[in-house]
């Protein structure tokens, strides 16, 4: 007993180190996505997850191994808040969920090709004891070929306008918004974005003049302490901080609950779940994981094509609903069977099945919805660190699942799918009742659903008062006293192009 608890715990280390290494990445990243740009960022991401990977692919010890998926971890976290930041950024809001969709849709893809290339490593140099060190080293290594591509790539790729905006760029920021929109500079839905991100910073820098004059002289030390007050100022409980901590919810526990779904429970384990459920030998339990990759892909690709008609709410909560209905029903039937599979073969098929319809309803809906949602919730000031928080919410909670699941499943067995059935149940409920709708909204809009329009007087004031000083009352709604662009006229350019 005591070495089957030691063989699950270090099953558990093994996997979970990566997560723990994101974690500490997607901290580190909330400033420097600030401070270097998204782009910038990316490329550094790139290189710290390649010599990971190095590591991995040479280690002739267990340390080295630990090491490099620490390593290897960094990079991914970093890569993870990074990307769908840059994406929201870049991406106009009738498209955006789906350009967001479009990481995970890649996401999926990778976890089906990653699969299938360990189902075919499996057998370099015969299998058991025969099996050659290259069935493990050669799909390690393997890793560095999208890598490198990402990091080359990112290199040809735009600034994100509103990073621009953020380090005075206006003229850069506002030539790529016309080439991403393919519209002309002086293009009215052009206009209107570029100064919307222009008044929401300036708002923010006045805003940040007021509150800490004697931090203003340029500094390192003085920006670092700016920083840590943005990162202070998304966590305080106050009457004028309650919208970002209302983000800093909505984000954190979004992320939480994607986890709790067991998504990363049944990816990292799924060929000992399919052992389980009575699909005796290493490839039949691997040609059911290699499954779930391809289902999932699939699934995800009308969550790319739909998500900005749909919105985001709707699939949440379906895929929620379904994924808790597939883990209950897996949890009866384990429960029913798990002693005797090899006389009760359907039964043992009927789990696998609705396994791989749960990777279906995660791969619609929390896999793409729950990225677009916490790229897109933040006001300019702190979308780099609202979004660094969220995404650490995702991988600190990513690397308690991986560590507690191996134990989970020899302690109390079917009981784990009920225990995640419940949390992917909580987190539907969770998005019907508290999580507003976001679809089509521009990324300065998102102030007004999340209680930010009800700013003091003076705040609001001040904000009117940049609009005009910089042009932006000239595009404002004859009903109302903020600017608005027309979503009508943009969906029609948008079309048009």
């Amino acid at each position: 007993m005591a070495s089957a608890v030691n063989e699950s715990g270090t099953k558990g280390w093994l996997v979970s180190i990566l997560e723990l290494g994101a974690w500490f990445g997607v901290l580190c990243t909330g400033y420097l996505a600030d401070k270097l740009s998204r782009k910038y960022t990316i490329v550094l991401a790139v290189i710290v997850f390649c010599i990971g990977v190095i590591v991995q692919t040479c280690a002739f010890a267990p340390s080295s191994i630990f090491g490099g998926r620490f390593i290897t971890g960094l990079g991914v976290g970093s890569l993870s808040m990074a990307v769908p930041l840059y994406n929201a950024e870049l991406a106009p809001p009738e498209v955006r969920g789906s350009l967001v969709a479009l990481q995970q849709l890649a996401i999926t893809f990778g976890i089906m090709v990653s699969f299938w290339i360990d189902y075919g490593t499996n057998y370099i140099g015969g299998t058991g004891a025969t099996q050659s060190e290259a069935a493990w080293r050669v799909p390690l290594a393997l890793q560095l070929v999208p890598a490198v591509i990402l990091g080359i790539g990112i290199l040809w790729m735009p600034f994100s306008p509103r990073w621009l905006v953020n380090n005075k760029r206006d003229d850069e920021a506002l030539q790529v918004l016309s080439r991403a929109r393919r519209l002309p500079p002086d293009h009215e839905l052009v206009q209107i974005e570029f100064l919307e991100i222009k008044a929401q910073y300036l708002f923010e820098q006045e805003t940040s003049v007021i509150k800490f004059p004697h931090l203003q002289d340029g500094s390192w030390w003085s920006n670092f302490r700016l920083g840590f007050f943005d990162y202070l100022s998304l966590l305080r409980s106050r009457p004028t901080n309650k919208a970002l901590l209302y983000r800093v919810a909505v984000g954190s526990l979004t992320m939480f609950f994607q986890q709790w779904t067991g998504v990363n429970a049944i990816l990292y384990y799924a060929p000992s779940i399919f052992k389980d459920l009575g699909l005796d030998g290493t490839t039949n339990s691997l040609l059911a994981t290699g499954v779930v990759g391809i289902v999932m892909f699939l699934a995800t690709i009308p969550a790319v094509i739909w998500v900005d008609k749909i919105g985001r709410k709707p699939v949440l909560i379906s895929g929620a609903f379904l994924m808790a209905a597939c883990h209950l029903i897996v949890a009866v039937l384990t429960g029913l069977y798990h002693n005797s599979w090899h006389t009760h073969v359907a039964a043992g098929w009927v789990a696998c099945v609705f396994v791989w319809i749960f990777a279906i309803g995660f791969g619609y809906s929390w896999g793409p919805c729950a990225w677009i949602l916490v790229a897109e919730i933040w006001p300019l000031s702190v979308r780099g660190k609202g979004v660094s928080i969220a995404a650490s919410s995702n991988w600190m909670n990513n690397f308690i699942v991986g560590q507690v699941t191996p134990t989970m499943l020899d302690k109390i067995g079917f009981g784990t799918f009920v225990f995640f059935g419940s949390f992917s149940l909580a987190g539907g409920l969770f998005i019907w009742f508290f999580v507003p709708e976001t679809k089509g909204l521009t990324l300065e809009e998102m102030d007004e659903i999340f209680g930010s329009a009800g700013m003091a007087a003076s705040e609001q004031e001040r904000f009117l008062a940049i609009e005009k000083r910089i042009g932006l009352d000239a595009y404002n709604d004859p009903d109302t006293d903020r600017a608005t662009p027309d979503h009508e006229l943009r969906k029609h350019e948008i079309e048009k192009v």
